[in-house]
């Protein structure tokens, strides 16, 4: 029997399979546009087709799902026998995904509560599986949301990129950020602050950038139960290494997941990218 309580996010959280079909998770996929052709994010990109296309500059851009692909999975949800349903999305400081789930939910035949996760991938991802594991206990719909907002806060992530120029062009990140990125040809380290895309520090060389972007992920962890994504685009080797070696640095690690990030947020990060989402247990 599927539980009472149906959990809806989008396809940047680039969640395991395996995890979405065990807790029933429904995923609505943005869109990305390559070279004026849209297509359904992660199902029909091929990863290779898209590293070609970031790294030619062909132009690249995202958008929103509509409004009533959300509406269609509510509907479905509630067709399940779903008597409420919690949709979680990426920040709407960075996508109108939140207002498009909102507007979906406006005549839906069952209670919708719509969260703003105000972060992207893991950092949306984690937030999610609390959400969809609360609901498999038979939680009621505040507190699926309420288990989705505990992991929200308590969840930090960071990232390295090779340029900050696929971010300044997307619009992610202002043109200012580039500059201070680029100078001396140092390496820029990122994260999440109130829902959007900040720089944090700039190191000389990318391996010194990686082993701090490491650093900064185990003093996040601390001592206690703790789970780690590892998330790359086209960069498995330094993700598969990485996540080799943080059993060794993080005492409480409860599990490390090595995911690669799909078209959506590879438009914005280009080719390269290396980051680390740390969600402690609460």
């Amino acid at each position: 029997m599927p539980p009472s309580v149906a959990v809806v996010t989008d396809s940047t959280a680039y969640l395991p399979e395996e995890a979405v079909s065990r807790l029933g998770i429904t995923v609505v996929p943005l869109q990305v546009v390559v070279g004026g052709r849209g297509l359904d994010d992660v199902a029909q990109i091929d990863g290779a087709g898209m590293n070609d296309a970031l790294g030619e500059w062909t132009p690249v851009t995202t958008s929103r799902p509509a409004p009533r692909r959300f509406a269609d999975a509510y509907e479905a949800a509630a067709a399940r026998g779903a008597a409420g349903i919690v949709s979680i999305h990426l920040s709407g400081e960075m996508s109108g995904t939140v207002e498009a789930a909102r507007a979906g939910a406006e005549d839906s035949l069952v209670p919708v509560e719509v969260v703003d996760s105000g972060s992207i991938a893991m950092g949306l991802g984690f937030p999610v599986l609390a959400a969809a594991e609360a609901a498999a206990r038979g939680a009621g719909r505040t507190e699926v949301a309420d288990a989705a907002r505990r992991r929200m806060k308590a969840t930090r992530s960071f990232f390295y990129v090779d340029t900050l120029e696929h971010l300044r062009r997307g619009g992610r990140i202002g043109a200012a950020a580039t500059l201070l990125g680029s100078a001396l040809r140092t390496k820029p380290l990122l994260h999440i602050a109130d829902g959007v895309i900040v720089p944090l520090e700039k190191v000389r060389t990318a391996s010194r950038a990686i082993a701090r972007l490491e650093d900064l992920a185990v003093q996040a962890a601390g001592s206690g139960p703790v789970d780690i994504a590892v998330q790359h685009l086209a960069a498995e080797d330094r993700a598969a290494a990485m996540a080799a070696r943080l059993p060794q640095r993080v005492p409480g690690l409860a599990s490390v997941t090595v995911v690669e990030v799909g078209a959506v947020i590879g438009a914005h990060v280009g080719p390269g990218m290396l980051g680390l989402t740390v969600s402690p247990h609460c």
